[in-house]
């Protein structure tokens, strides 16, 4: 992890939370090493607010978190040292729309583009996800850990 800036998406911090998740093990154990480590690493804020709508869901899950249990997830990462929350920056719409059209992104692929807009302006060097839309979007190195 030596030298990267790493950044934390919503499926990796779901399957971290919900312990009915085959993955749930391995993400776990990725967002527990992260939050121990000195090194900075990131959750983008859209990622919390999808946390948040999807383990609250009722047609997501059969007993779907109340919104206290979810946020005091949330809190608990936020306790980690090392841990910026990113949010858009001054040069935010300039780095999403440049990203939009040499990608030729639309649709639900737009919230994507946002999150890995956010990781650029912050710095961040890699987006630890399990979705591999982020492939359409360059200049972002992407990671799924579930996988090592």
């Amino acid at each position: 992890m030596s030298g990267t800036f790493i950044a934390v998406d919503t499926n990796v911090l779901v399957y971290a939370h919900n312990s009915s998740s085959s993955w749930h093990l391995p993400a776990r154990s990725v967002i527990e090493r992260l939050a121990n480590s000195p090194q900075p690493w990131a959750i983008p804020w859209p990622c919390i607010h999808e946390f948040l709508a999807i383990t609250t869901n009722p047609r997501l899950f059969p007993k779907p978190d109340s919104m206290p249990a979810a946020a005091a997830a949330v809190e608990a990462w936020m306790e980690s040292p090392a841990l910026r929350i990113l949010g858009e920056l001054r040069g935010h719409w300039a780095e999403l729309s440049a990203m939009l059209r040499a990608g030729q992104i639309r649709g639900g692929a737009v919230h994507d583009a946002r999150i890995a807009a956010l990781c650029r302006e912050h710095g961040v060097t890699e987006l630890w996800t399990a979705d591999r839309d982020f492939s359409r979007i360059a200049g972002l190195r992407v990671h799924n850990p579930l996988l090592d």
